[in-house]
């Protein structure tokens, strides 16, 4: 048997009762923290909570699937992932593999930033469209994907949450907002002027959230990470009252009657 456990968002408290149970009844514990992190906890927190030693895998150990497989097969094993477990596509791929092995297979959700971005902000989880990831550039590269995906959405009046890159340091809401405007200036548009919403520790005791017009999001401190924005699309009044309520957006934004 293999369990996919979603560990939540932010430490080893996230994560639920049944996950819990599933982790304690389990033969063997593997984790990946490629695709996020709970940056409120450590490998030693978690193992002392959950009573089970964790073996950490990276992408390559996941791709190939050999050791996980293999444990499976005959012992009850489960795999660990910060938010819910089947949002990343290679976690997909690992379950489908199991079947196709004849494996058996269930997942345990946990907390999950997409809806806690929603909670956080007030903006209707209805009205997002394609999420996108801002990476750190490559070889000097910076990639335009992000900026097409808001671009895209903002044309159907969606909302677009972005993440920020994890590969071998945090992405900060700054950096993000830095790159996206290199990407417009360089295309000489203005797709990303307006409000826009920064996130920072989902899931804490103290998470941040911020609205305002981007050049003034650029300096505006957020603390630790792990951070996430959202661009609207046009506001429903009900949306922009939260902003404003709850995260501090300027008064003066305004929103639609549907």
């Amino acid at each position: 048997m293999l369990t996919f456990i979603g560990l939540g968002l932010y430490d080893e408290k996230d994560i639920t009762l049944k996950g819990l149970e599933a982790i304690r009844d389990a033969d063997l514990v593997f984790a990946e923290f490629y695709t996020s992190a709970l940056t409120g906890t450590t490998i030693g927190a978690m193992e002392h909570l959950y009573g089970k030693k964790i073996v950490v895998v990276d992408r390559e150990d996941v791709e190939q699937a050999d050791q996980i497989l293999a444990c499976a097969k005959d012992q009850n094993v489960v795999f660990l992932s910060s938010g819910d477990s089947m949002i990343a596509t290679t976690h997909v791929d690992l379950r489908l593999r199991a079947t196709d092995k004849g494996i058996g297979t269930r997942i345990i959700h946990g907390p999950s930033i997409y809806s806690a971005v929603c909670g956080l902000t007030g903006l209707q989880n209805y009205r997002f469209g394609k999420s996108a990831t801002v990476a750190f550039p490559y070889k000097k590269q910076i990639s335009e994907a992000p900026y097409d995906t808001i671009k895209v959405n903002k044309e159907h009046n969606l909302h677009t949450l972005l993440f920020m890159d994890i590969k071998e340091k945090y992405m900060t809401i700054n950096q993000a907002i830095g790159l996206l405007l290199s990407v417009e200036r360089m295309r000489k548009e203005e797709v990303i002027s307006g409000i826009a919403v920064g996130i920072s520790r989902a899931g804490s005791e103290d998470p941040v959230v911020k609205a305002d017009y981007v050049d003034r999001l650029q300096k505006y401190d957020f603390g630790p990470s792990l951070q996430s924005m959202v661009f609207p699309g046009k506001l429903h009044f009900l949306e922009a009252e939260a902003l404003i309520k709850l995260a501090g957006a300027p008064s003066e934004i305004t929103g639609e009657v549907p």
